[in-house]
């Protein structure tokens, strides 16, 4: 029972951390997979591991990372990214832990999709905000901050779940906080 608790946060967790940067979690999975004994993948799933798969992630997660710093091009990636990042999570909530064999590959997939797909929409909802607030100043910090957040959540996903969740939780509970504040305040005259 335990290790289904587990392997579902884990799921969670990893599917969430796509959200904010697609190719992090999947480069990190497939570190742990190819360098660790934390995480085994299966078929076909274990292609994450392949060296190939991981220079390309690597080399889209550096495009990623650097686009993300500057406002105008972090709106169009987000826009890319909206397709991506959904995708990904889909992919990482069904290869991660033991969830395949107990669920169903499709709802496992439409889970990931969900929750990755989710987080992308808050993290794209706020980023305007930023942008604004400080004329594009804060993106580089918030963009290192969700790079941040997403590689602790990916790890921890795979290391200590139950603990991963939680974070996630708690973060996700502060930037819906922090929308509805600001939509407070624009609607108070």
């Amino acid at each position: 029972m335990i290790e289904a608790i587990s392997s579902v946060a884990s799921a969670f967790g990893l599917s969430a951390s796509a959200g904010l940067n697609a190719y992090l979690p999947l480069l990190v999975v497939g570190l742990m997979a190819r360098f660790t004994d934390l995480i085994t993948l299966q078929e076909p799933w274990n292609a994450l591991e392949n060296p190939w798969v991981l220079g390309v992630l690597a080399v889209l997660l550096a495009i990623e990372m650097t686009v993300d710093k500057f406002p105008i091009v972090d709106s169009i990636n987000d826009t890319i990214q909206t397709f991506v990042r959904p995708v990904a999570g889909a992919v990482l909530f069904a290869a991660s832990g033991n969830v395949i064999s107990d669920v169903h590959p499709a709802l496992a997939m439409i889970c990931g999709l969900l929750v990755a797909g989710g987080v992308h929409v808050a993290k794209s909802t706020a980023r305007p905000f930023v942008t604004g607030a400080s004329i594009g100043a804060a993106n580089p910090v918030v963009s290192v901050a969700e790079d941040v957040v997403s590689a602790t959540t990916s790890v921890l996903s795979i290391v200590v779940p139950i603990l991963a969740a939680i974070v996630l939780l708690f973060l996700l509970a502060v930037l819906f906080w922090w929308i509805w504040r600001r939509a407070r305040r624009r609607a108070w005259p």
